[in-house]
């Protein structure tokens, strides 16, 4: 199944379960706006490559529209639009004032040159640029964009705008109105619910054996956050492969490598393995922090975690989910489990709305406190439905969205 036919099928149980009416149930199907732009750029070579970029905005009924921009080979209207919807449902779970949104290019960023890079994101700012702004629809990084790219769509908004508008986007450089603990934050909010996970099914941090998919900005930080923790990361992977290690990866020796050019397969100190493997080895915790899709009816089998924590969006499809637990997984899901980087652009646009600033240790401790009272209302949610917690987790989303439809009706 497609990653958009994974988020409608799990739309559908939730609203089937709360009862949610039929016309609101179809309209929670169906994104309010979906725009594909054609980017033109001049490349270095005086030559024109045009590239298709996508900004989907799934709701606005309980504030603007919140949600990454990706640059990858693979970005498409069906991607792009499931996971605004995906973001709808995190925002809502979490409580945040915002609906769901999501935007990409179809390229390559590894193969643009930095000015090419700026070229492509400023075109593509200003295509975009009538859906977008602080009151309406406020982008992040996602994969393949950073905080660099963030700023030119910033600057690019600004410039049209006659004025500096630093809340049109989030997780900006620190000096640009950026706030602190964003770019962690993800991967600080999968540690958090990792320990909330744990103690959930009576299992010991300490020692506790962790393979991440993924080891970018999501899955490197969750990995050093939970090794602080005292757990022990036996296996990590890039997009070309990993390394595993049973007494333990050495990340600051990893990190190292990986800073000096090679891949995260080279590693010394570990196995080389490819990332169908990695998702098989024994462990307690296992965080797919890749792409979507990567555990599938074909694999979920072979899993031999004992607790699955979702830092991609989507990584699980339907059927494995249900394969999964049937084999006595718990899975926290995508929307609970890696909420943390939309909870602290949350801050990051609180903060440049009221040009005041909080300090890196109350942007932490507001992270946890806010995923921490999610987990647990959505862990009491499942108890007293008698369902699994991602089920529980999109009915308080879904119920949430459709309420506030209810309130505010259809217009005209």
């Amino acid at each position: 199944m497609s990653t958009l036919a994974t988020v409608l099928e799990q739309l559908d149980q939730a609203a089937d379960r709360l009862g949610v009416e039929p016309q609101i149930h179809q309209h929670l199907r169906h994104p309010k706006r979906s725009l594909i732009v054609s980017v033109p750029i001049q490349t270095d070579a005086g030559e024109l490559e045009v590239f298709t970029g996508y900004r989907v905005q799934h709701s606005m009924t309980l504030g603007p529209s919140k949600g990454g921009i990706r640059y990858h080979p693979d970005v498409d209207l069906d991607e792009v639009t499931a996971l605004a919807m995906l973001m709808t449902w995190k925002c809502a779970l979490m409580g945040l004032p915002y609906g769901g949104a999501k935007g990409g290019v179809r390229c390559d960023p590894s193969k643009l040159s930095f000015r090419e890079l700026e070229r492509l994101t400023r075109r593509y700012a200003s295509e975009i640029y009538l859906c977008i702004g602080p009151d309406r629809d406020i982008p992040a990084p996602d994969m393949g964009t950073n905080e660099q790219v963030m700023a030119w769509v910033m600057d690019t908004y600004s410039m049209q705008r006659g004025t500096t508008v630093p809340g049109v986007v989030t997780n900006k450089p620190v000096l640009l109105g950026g706030s602190l603990g964003r770019v962690e934050a993800t991967g600080r909010g999968v540690a958090y619910v990792t320990a909330e996970g744990m103690a959930h099914l009576g299992l010991l941090l300490s020692g506790a054996r962790v393979v991440v998919q993924g080891f970018g900005n999501v899955g490197s930080v969750a990995a050093r956050l939970l090794h602080e923790m005292g757990c022990r990361v036996v296996a990590v992977s890039d997009v070309g492969g990993g390394s595993y290690n049973p007494e333990g990866l050495d990340l600051e020796a990893l990190q190292a490598h990986l800073r000096s050019g090679q891949p995260v397969r080279q590693y010394p100190e570990g196995d080389a393995i490819t990332n169908e493997e990695l998702l098989q080895l024994p462990c307690e915790i296992l965080v797919p922090a890749a792409l979507g899709g990567q555990l599938t009816a074909g694999n979920a089998g072979a899993v031999r975690a004992r607790l699955i924590v979702e830092g991609a969006n989507g990584p699980t499809t339907a059927e494995a989910d249900r394969l999964l637990r049937e084999g006595g997984v718990f899975i926290l899901p995508d929307i609970l489990a890696n909420a943390g980087g939309v909870i602290v652009s949350y801050f990051e646009w609180v903060q440049d709305l009221q040009f005041f600033f909080w300090k890196e240790d109350e942007v932490n401790s507001r992270l946890r406190d806010i995923l921490t009272a999610a987990f647990r209302r959505t862990l009491a949610l499942a108890s007293r439905e008698r369902v699994d917690l991602r089920t529980a987790a999109l009915m308080e989303a879904v119920d949430r969205v459709a309420r506030a439809t209810r309130l505010r009706g259809f217009y005209p």
